[in-house]
Order: structure tokens, then sequence, then C-alpha cells
């Protein structure tokens, strides 16, 4: 099943949209080219968001970032300019993330809420547990990995750009996909790691529950 789910993201997120991109562009130009080539990622996106029923923090975050995507590719008057507006619109992104670490509300520790609700444990419980002391410090520094991706990434999307124009579009699909996959196994890194240190902490205040009170021998 997941070597299946990785062929279809790389199908929908690399291979179709370069195909779109570079067999579509003569007949269409390139701005319609690049809209077009979006447009199997929204799809895919999508239909994954009802068929896996994330209808939660992480999942909305998703569905708006790509409805927001989409307006601003739209909106664009041009292909340069849809390229610079992602460029724009992906640091915006990255803020977001710096301002939920400012606000001590970082994304990361939501979008871990989310996957505990999935595996059966209350959200309440789960957030109340993950704000901690011992836990939070590692939720705002995984957010700040999110952030590092969203600058790294935007960064490079922007030299491409800078130093290609539109007829760099190919390019900026294959070091996006390639730089994001390098990212998503960090960030799942990161995640396991939390994991651990949350099944450690658990284990670690059930034994001071149940420790009895230290008492001198008379």
């Amino acid at each position: 099943m997941k070597k299946n789910i990785i062929l279809l993201d790389l199908l929908c997120y690399a291979v179709i949209p370069f195909l779109i991109w570079n067999q579509g562009r003569d007949a269409l130009g390139d701005y319609w080219a690049i809209i077009l080539s979006t447009v199997p990622a929204i799809i895919y996106t999508v239909i994954r968001f009802f068929v896996e029923r994330q209808f939660n923090i992480a999942g909305i975050f998703i569905v708006t970032s790509l409805l927001i995507s989409t307006t601003v590719n739209l909106m664009s008057e041009n292909a340069l300019s849809m390229l610079w507006n992602q460029v724009y619109l992906g640091f915006a992104f990255a803020g977001l993330y710096v301002l939920s670490i400012l606000f001590r509300k970082p994304l990361a520790l939501y979008f871990m809420v989310d996957i505990a609700f999935l595996q059966g444990y209350p959200r309440k419980g789960s957030k109340a547990l993950f704000n901690e002391e011992g836990l939070f410090i590692w939720f705002q520094l995984l957010t700040a990995l999110f952030v590092i991706r969203g600058i790294a990434q935007n960064s490079l999307k922007a030299w491409l750009v800078d130093t290609h124009g539109a007829d760099g579009y190919g390019q900026v699909i294959i070091y996006m996909n390639v730089s994001g996959w390098i990212f998503s196994a960090l960030i799942a890194a990161g995640y396991y790691f939390i994991g651990s240190r949350i099944t450690r902490h658990i284990a670690e205040k059930n034994e001071e529950e149940i420790s009895p009170p230290n008492s001198e021998t008379v």
C-alpha cells in the first residue's frame, strides 16, 4: 500500500505535471501549461483528503493552502509573475509557521494531535500531554524545521526562476519534488523521534505515580 502511495505521489506531483508542462507549453503557452500542470496534484490531494478522511487541522491546512495557491495562480498576469507569486506565497506560509512558534502554538503539535486522534486518542488529552514540559520544546523545534523547509525550498525556487525565468519551470518541478522528499523524510524522522519521547515521557509519569513515597527507615 505504501509503495502504491509513493508511486502515485511521484506520478501526480512530478511526472504528470512535468509532461503537461513539457508537451503542452508550445500549444498552450507557458501560463496555461503551468496552470494545467498543477491540476493533477490538486485533484490527487483532494481525493486523498476525502479518502483518508483527514477532517482535521492538518487536512484543513492542506486544502486551504491549495485553494489559496490556486487562486494566486489564476490571478497572476503571466507565467513568470505566477512563479514569483508562488515564491512569495511560499515565504508567507513559512512566516505562518514562525508565528505559530512565537505565539507558542506550534503547528507541528496540532498535526501530531491529528495523528494521535487517527490512532484512537482523544484530541483534548493529546493536546494537554504534548504541551507538558519536556515535550513542548520538541514541537517548537519540529515546527522550526517546517520553517527551514519553506525558506530553503522557496529560496531555491526563487533562484531557479531568477536564473531561467518561466523556461526553467521544468527544473522547478524536479528540484521542488526532490527537495520536498528530502524534507518530508526529515520531518517524518522528527515525528518518529517525538513519538519515542512521548512514549518515554508517559512511562516516566506512570513510574512516578505508582512509586511509593520515600520513607526513612527507623
